[in-house]
């Protein structure tokens, strides 16, 4: 948005002086509107692209203010996290080679990024979500020093009065709590702008909301989140609940401020600003400078910067904007479903096939809403992201029809149409949905080849090497400028080697436990250590909360302390026998020092738990592995 210089301190009459500022902007644009002042005719195209900072090994790096100074461009600017980076394009005319001149532009300041970041060992990726993050980088100290995102955090932390929980049941299931905002910085899109008319943007703004099921089902990139396979596209469900303000306690409908909408817009963009100004708190304020009645008078364009604000904070999956360009105000619809990646070509070809079917069905359909239920609208969005290509949708007049189907048989040629009414040329038409195409009727989009590079270098190294290979492939593919379609998968050999994979224990504890409870007989503790081949079993209560550990000497001297037959010893309650004060360490912990604890303190394992919940287990047998890898390399066999 670039409206930064947010203030610190917003309640009592600071906030209500911004709501004032916040109504007035709402009655200009209103009246801005009636009067005809929005431009008409003219349809432009931009878009945002969203990227992650990485180091050598492909971990996320805080280099965001790094990366600006060297850069030295005002088309970056930061996001949520110092690991992250957007670049902004420069708005075109629809028509000609108007996509082929956006993607020179993309590559041209990607390659200018690339070269500034070199020298400090920095480097970055376009993917939806980063598969080497991990949640320790989600601490505060990563976020971009900005007042604008401290004062969100603190303001949609304490609206929400608890922490920020996220369920997500993929083939995996992921549950995790986490006490701020940062958690959306896992998230990293490619944002599509088209400019429309005030008098057809209800009309094509319900349309967005149609096509965002079929548009995204084609343009998944987004399956891992901490090493869970979850969603084909996982960043739909991360982002509603990592900005979710309401309470837990919260029994009536309460709308997220993420938001697909609640209903078709029936005449006006100004139902969207009314809706989004009635049902979500302020939460930053900006000096909102004159008066925009006063600018109107004098025949100025008013900047409307408080109205502008509260919108950057409610973020719809198609958002409404007004901007100025050239002098004069306009309208946009900024389509923020598709993620960031898989390639820069993958990215063209998605907004080349939104913007041609946003032309090409708008001429064949006066009213979607005639034709479609806006429920089947949103479950067709939330279904696409939850299966890719594999979903089912119900489309125009209660069609049932997959998703392959419906975009091979039905969208691409509407989209074509759509581009070559708009007037874009042959070649790039023939290009940009060539594109696509290829990767629908291959089935190869971005979380179908991380999923599918993933399951073939099963048992081979640890989880975290795998993610490794994964992100460094990325970028070599990215850099090679082939769309997914063509991309061979991922092998463990492009992570860069093992040593990178080791540097903190999350990135190789176990995290699949076998565990027991103070109440369970010992007996069970003993089958679990047979059955596993394991020497030690964590103890928790019903909250995962770490309570105690059983080892195999536990076991050993509690059968020497009893009879050959081991009969009264079976029916010992764990609570009895266990450890109740383990030394434990925390998944940030680095590898050095979970060695030199295990030296210190005697132990051969030490249970990992974020505040008191377990999370994981390392043991002498993990640094076993470490120590052979270690040799192999040193002495070259």
């Amino acid at each position: 948005m670039g409206l930064q210089k947010t203030e610190t301190e917003f309640g009592g009459e600071r906030r209500r002086e911004f709501m004032r500022s916040m109504l007035r902007d709402l009655k200009a644009f209103e009246h801005m509107l009636s009067a005809g002042m929005i431009e008409e005719g003219v349809t432009r195209i931009g878009a945002e692209q969203e990227m992650f900072l990485i180091d050598q090994t492909g971990h996320p790096v805080p280099a965001a203010l790094i990366a600006l100074e060297a850069a030295k461009s005002t088309h970056f600017t930061t996001e949520l996290g110092l690991f992250q980076l957007e670049l902004n394009l420069d708005p075109l005319t629809l028509g000609g080679q108007c996509f082929r001149r956006m993607e020179a532009q993309l590559a041209e300041r990607l390659t200018h990024l690339g070269q500034a970041l070199a020298p400090h060992g920095v480097g970055f990726v376009l993917t939806g979500i980063l598969p080497t993050l991990r949640k320790s980088d989600l601490g505060l100290e990563n976020m971009v020093p900005n007042p604008r995102y401290q004062t969100l955090n603190r303001a949609m932390t304490e609206l929400r009065g608890a922490d920020y929980e996220i369920v997500v049941k993929g083939i995996d299931d992921l549950r995790i709590k986490h006490d701020s905002v940062m958690v959306e910085a896992c998230n990293s899109s490619f944002q599509v702008h088209l400019q429309v008319g005030a008098k057809d943007f209800a009309r094509l703004y319900n349309l967005a909301q149609a096509l965002a099921g079929p548009v995204l089902a084609a343009a998944t990139n987004s399956p891992l989140l901490f090493g869970r396979r979850l969603w084909a596209e996982t960043r739909i469900a991360l982002f509603q609940q990592a900005v979710d303000t309401r309470s837990p306690e919260h029994q009536r409908h309460v709308s997220p401020r993420v938001t697909f909408g609640e209903r078709w817009l029936r005449r006006s963009v100004i139902e969207l600003q009314r809706e989004d100004v009635a049902r979500f708190r302020t939460l930053v304020g900006i000096d909102p400078g004159e008066d925009p009645m006063a600018a109107i008078a004098r025949g100025s364009v008013p900047d409307l910067k408080a109205l502008r604000l509260h919108n950057g904070t409610v973020y719809r999956w198609n958002r409404g904007c007004y901007g100025i360009t050239g002098g004069k105000p306009h309208l946009r619809i900024e389509n923020r479903v598709l993620p960031s990646g898989p390639s820069v070509a993958d990215e063209m070809a998605n907004a080349a096939f939104w913007i041609g079917l946003m032309v090409g069905l708008g001429a064949k359909i006066e009213d979607v809403t005639r034709h479609m239920a806006f429920d089947h609208a949103k479950h067709n969005f939330l279904s696409a992201a939850r299966q890719g290509l594999a979903a089912h949708f119900t489309w125009l007049d209660g069609e049932e029809i997959s998703a392959l189907q419906l975009i091979t048989e039905r969208l691409l040629p509407i989209a074509d149409e759509g581009l070559a009414a708009a007037g874009v040329d042959a070649a790039d038409r023939e290009r940009y949905l060539g594109v696509l195409e290829r990767r629908v009727r291959s089935g190869r989009t971005g979380s179908r080849w991380l999923l599918f590079s993933l399951a073939a270098m099963k048992d081979e190294g640890t989880l975290g090497e795998r993610l490794n290979a994964l992100t460094m492939a990325t970028v070599a593919r990215q850099r090679a400028g082939l769309p997914v379609s063509e991309w061979e998968p991922a092998a463990r050999a492009e992570g860069g080697g093992w040593k990178h994979n080791y540097v903190k224990v999350e990135q190789f504890m176990t995290t699949d436990l076998y565990t027991v409870q103070e109440d369970d007989p010992i007996e069970l503790a003993a089958h679990l250590m047979e059955w596993h081949r394991i020497r030690h079993v964590p103890v928790e209560d019903r909250e995962h909360r770490l309570v105690g550990l059983v080892s195999y000497r536990t076991l050993l001297r509690l059968l020497s302390d009893h009879s050959p037959e081991g009969r009264e010893a079976a029916l010992i309650p764990v609570g009895e026998v266990m450890r109740r004060d383990p030394v434990v360490i925390g998944p940030d912990t680095t590898t050095r020092r979970a060695i030199a604890i295990m030296r210190e303190r005697r132990v051969g394992c030490l249970p990992v738990v974020q505040g008191k919940t377990l999370v994981g287990i390392v043991t002498e047998h993990d640094f076993t592995e470490i120590a052979g890898q270690l040799l192999e390399e040193k002495l070259g066999h």
